[in-house]
């Protein structure tokens, strides 16, 4: 794979002097993830938080929603192992970086959206944000979410979640722990916490504090994320009601599952 040297799907840029990256979903009306982006986040994630004063990354989405998921064309049986493999090296990176992330949520984060800003060190949001893993009514399951929720929610709230599909407000998944805080201007909020919390730290020791906070549960995640991986692709994948899943949704017209 040829490096990438500059970006479509995303916007980066830095602050406060290389204290902070922003990592900006720039994919148009709802920024579906789709395995360009992810290939573009990635390789921000691994050519641009290496400077000697970073601090934080931000992790934020223009215009009214965060994400609306990831790119449903793209769950066909000749894509969905690309996607879900670009995906989940997003996911990868952001659980093992060594400066905590931030994300910044407005309006809808869904499926593959919320998959990106799980493994983040703290989520921000707008009371009004739709927040939830829609993935079993498309006749599948959310691998990422899966395996992170649980950290987040505990596991009978995401069981909750993740059979049903039901999607939270920021100001409920403020309650279940989902979200760290509420905030009518998230990308603020984010920048504000950085600024009282992190900016006038040892850049060197964040890094080190970042990665020793993670170290009772990270080996897991990894473990759990390889596993429903594996299932998604080899099983939930190779299924008729998955491939009818996204084929009504592409048609607009409810799916007839056939159980199998």
């Amino acid at each position: 794979m040829s490096p990438v040297t500059s970006y479509e799907s995303i916007r980066v840029d830095e602050t406060h002097e290389g204290r902070r990256l922003r990592l900006v979903l720039a994919g148009g009306k709802g920024n579906i993830v789709d395995t360009a982006m992810c290939i573009e986040l990635a390789a921000a994630l691994a050519t641009r938080t290496a400077g000697q004063h970073l601090r934080c990354v931000t992790l934020e989405a223009e215009g009214r929603h965060f994400s609306f998921g990831a790119s449903v064309e793209e769950h066909a049986p000749d894509k969905a192992e690309a996607m879900l493999m670009g995906l989940h090296s997003v996911v990868r990176a952001l659980l093992t970086l060594d400066v905590p992330v931030v994300a910044a949520v407005r309006g809808a984060c869904l499926g593959g959206g919320l998959e990106l800003v799980l493994p983040c060190h703290r989520i921000v949001a707008t009371p009004a944000a739709k927040l939830g893993q829609p993935e079993i009514a498309l006749g599948m399951f959310a691998p990422a979410g899966s395996a992170l929720l649980p950290r987040r929610v505990g596991s009978a709230f995401a069981e909750d979640m993740l059979l049903t599909g039901r999607v939270l407000s920021g100001t409920e998944a403020h309650a279940a722990g989902l979200v760290d805080a509420i905030s009518d201007d998230p990308e603020q909020a984010a920048v504000a916490w950085f600024e009282e919390y992190l900016c006038p730290r040892s850049a060197v020791a964040i890094r080190m504090a970042t990665r020793a906070a993670r170290t009772s549960w990270i080996d897991h995640a990894l473990g759990a994320l390889d596993r429903v991986e594996i299932t998604f692709l080899n099983e939930m994948m190779q299924t008729t009601d998955a491939r009818e899943g996204v084929q009504s949704f592409l048609e607009k017209r409810p799916p007839q599952w056939v159980d199998a």
